[in-house]
Parts: structure tokens; sequence; C-alpha cells
């Protein structure tokens, strides 16, 4: 009997485990997230930010491609040849058994500049990481916001769908009782359809807020997720020139642009510096055969050859180097105006999301104040209905009144932080803003 309960006992325990894994496979704990941790597993797992490093390194290694010629370059190579005649190799060498070349660029305007526009392009590329990070800071506060909205939104609305389903339970007895006319229960009927439709669109965004949030954090498919409530403070007030200046200086396309037209100026140096001469560190080693005629042209015959020096090419003439300075000159003065149209661009935008911004807050304002007139007209209606003084239908009417002014009171303050991180992530600031 001991080894029964022993055995059942282990078992029980076994079963109980079994259940609690199980249990917990099924149902992930939920995800506790306040705004900064939000932002911190956006950033540890945005795919937009690996894309954008990899853009930089593609660039570096596009600048170690053109340096290359300035490095050492060794090559060999063996091969046997049939002369006829004085020994020369298709192509201009001599034949050889084994052949070892070394050549390296020592001076060469036009392969510098190409290395010089390289590390340009790829200074520029650089801001690419910086516009993504914030890009995805911006996405991940404007969902964390949105469905902190949506969550607020869904209690008010389930309690409108409360009041209206009271409100009609009561117009359909005072109807029947002969107080009411038939038009109240279709109104009351009316307002109860139109919350159920407001409460089913809030309901489907929610869902596809958690969907894209769950995907940015890289959490579990059908992992909950709670929020802390958090609010974007409104900005301190700053001229609108000194909010301008911060654009322009952050810009990623504006740094691209300007990255662009500097490359282009190196490149037009290198065209007008391709009439000067190139130098170059040459040298080779072979080992010769006497196969290929070598003795009947020359005096002496030397199997292993060893040459060294500097070999220097000169330009006479050449109708291309005018034609390819034409070109750069050309390439460089649209990056230039590619440079002040983007400039004159953010400026635009930013003076247009700066006056956004102002009237979004002042329309909150509003909203807030609409909100507590609501609040203190219930108040006033609720006190009139306990005296006998308002009747139960303008009860009803003053409390749903008061919850559709809450959510428009919470719709305008979502606008109003949208509007606000637009701002600073035009102007580089959200990262800053959002720690």
């Amino acid at each position: 009997m001991r080894l029964v309960r022993h055995v059942f006992a282990v078992s029980s325990f076994l079963l109980a485990g079994a259940v609690c894994l199980a249990q917990s496979l099924q149902s992930p704990p939920t995800a506790q997230l306040t705004l900064r941790r939000a932002i911190e597993l956006a950033l540890r797992n945005s795919r937009e930010i690996s894309q954008a490093k990899f853009q930089v390194a593609l660039a570096e290694q596009q600048t170690g491609v053109d340096r290359s010629p300035f490095l050492p370059y060794l090559s060999t190579g063996s091969g046997a040849e049939y002369s006829s005649g004085f020994p020369l190799a298709p192509g201009g060498g001599i034949p050889a058994i084994f052949l070892l070349d070394y050549h390296q660029d020592i001076f060469d305007p036009l392969q510098r500049a190409l290395v010089r526009a390289d590390q340009e392009r790829a200074r520029g590329s650089n801001s690419g990481v910086d516009a993504a990070r914030d890009a995805v800071t911006m996405k991940t506060a404007s969902e964390y916001f949105e469905l902190s909205k949506v969550r607020h939104s869904l209690e008010y609305l389930r309690k409108d769908r409360e009041a209206a389903q009271k409100m009609l339970d009561t117009m359909r007895q005072r109807i029947a009782s002969g107080f009411e006319l038939p038009i109240e229960e279709t109104r009351a009927q009316y307002n109860a359809a139109r919350v159920e439709q407001q409460i089913a669109h809030n309901e489907g965004r929610e869902e596809a807020l958690l969907d894209q949030l769950r995907d940015v954090l890289g959490l579990l498919p059908d992992q909950p997720v709670e929020l802390v409530d958090e609010t974007l403070s409104p900005s301190p007030d700053q001229p609108i020139a000194e909010l301008v200046s911060q654009a322009v200086q952050y810009d990623p396309g504006v740094k691209k642009a300007e990255a662009e037209q500097r490359a282009k100026q190196q490149l037009l140096k290198g065209a007008e510096g391709s009439r000067w001469p190139t130098l170059s560190l040459v040298g080779n080693y072979s080992v010769l055969s006497r196969t290929n005629n070598y003795t009947e042209f020359f005096k002496n015959f030397q199997r292993n050859n060893v040459n060294v020096g500097i070999q220097a090419h000169i330009p006479i003439y050449g109708a291309h180097v005018g034609a390819a300075v034409s070109e750069a000159q050309a390439d460089l003065n649209a990056a230039e105006l590619d440079v002040r149209s983007r400039r004159i661009q953010v400026e635009q935008q930013v003076k247009a999301q700066a006056h956004l911004v102002r009237e979004l807050e002042a329309a909150r304002d509003v909203a807030q104040w609409d909100l507590k007139l609501a609040q203190q007209n219930q108040s006033v209606v609720q006190a009139q209905f306990d005296q006998g003084r308002a009747t139960l239908k303008e009860l009803g009417q003053a409390q749903l009144d008061e919850n559709d002014k809450w959510l428009a009171f919470l719709d305008a303050d979502f606008q109003r932080q949208q509007a606000q991180l637009t701002l600073l992530q035009m102007t580089g600031q959200i990262s800053k803003a959002l720690q």
C-alpha cells in the first residue's frame, strides 16, 4: 500500500507539473510596458535599423574597392608559348615560363577623387542609421499613445453602451405606459447602435495596434500587453527660426544631399586632375626559356630576371578629358541645386508643422474645457434629477454627452501628441525627448 501511495503521489506531481507547463505554454506572460521600455525593445529588434547599418557597411566596402589600386597588388602566372622571330608574347610582354607581377598606384588624381567621393557618400549614409532609429522611435511612441487612447475610448464607450441600454429599456417601459412617443424608442435604438459601431471600430483598431506592437517589439503573437498610462508633455515654445535651423542640420535628406554635393566636388577635381601624369610602382620577376629564340636576338641569355621601378603615364591629348570635366561640373551644379531645394522644403515643412502643433494644442485645450463643461452640466442635471426637477431621459443624455466629450478630448490629445512627435522627429529631438 505504501508503494502504491508513493507511486500515486509521484504521478500526481508529474501530472500537475505537466498541466502547469502546458498552461504556461498556452498563456504567455503579460508584457508590462512603459514607453521607454517599448522603445528599447523596438530599437533592439528593428529590421529598419539593421538595413540602414547594412547600407553603411556597403558604402564603406565600396570605398575599400576604389582604394585598392593604391595598395600592393601581386599576380602570377605560367604558360607555354611558341615564338617565331623576335620573342614577344601576345599583348606586348615577353614569353615566360613563370611570371610574378607587382603593381601599386602612387599618384592618380582621378582614382583618388573616386576614393574621396566614396568617403563622403559613406559619411552621408551614416545619417540613415540615425534617421532609422528616430523613425522606429516615432512609430513605437505613436502606436503606444494610440493604443492607450483606444483602450481609454473603449472604457467610455462601454459605459455608453450600458447607459444606452438602460435608456432603451426605460423608454420601452414609458412608451408602454403611455408617457413617451414611439419615436423616443427609435432615438434610443439609434444611440445604442451608434455606440456599438464605435466599439466595433475601436476593438478592431486595438487588435491591429497590438499586432503591430508585438511585431515591432519582438513579442509573442498572442502575448497580452499592458501599458502604463503616459502622456507627452507639451513642448516648450521655441522660435520657428531655431526649429528650422535644427531641422536643416538634422534632416537625413539634407545630409545625404550635402554628402553627394561634396562627392561631386571631389569627382570634378579628379576629372580636372586627369590631365596630370600618374605614377605607379611596378616590378616583376620572370623565368625564361631558351625555346623562345632569345639567344638568336640577344647576346646573353639569363633565365631568372627581376625588374623594379616607377612607371609614369603622361597624358598629352585626350578629347575625353574636357568632356569628363564638363560632365562633372554639370553633376555638381545639379547636386548644389538639390541641396538648396531640400533645405527650402525642410524649412517649409517645419514651419507648417510648428503651426500645426500650436493649432492642435489649442484644439486640445478647447476639448478639455468642453469636457469640463459637460461634466459640470452632468452634475447639475444629476442634482436636478435628485430633486425631481429633471427627467431620467435628461440625465441619461447628460451622461452620454459627457462620455462623448471624453472621446473628443482623447482624440484631440492624441492628434496633438502625433503632431508634436512629428515635429520632434523633424528637428532630431525625438530620442532625447522620450528618454
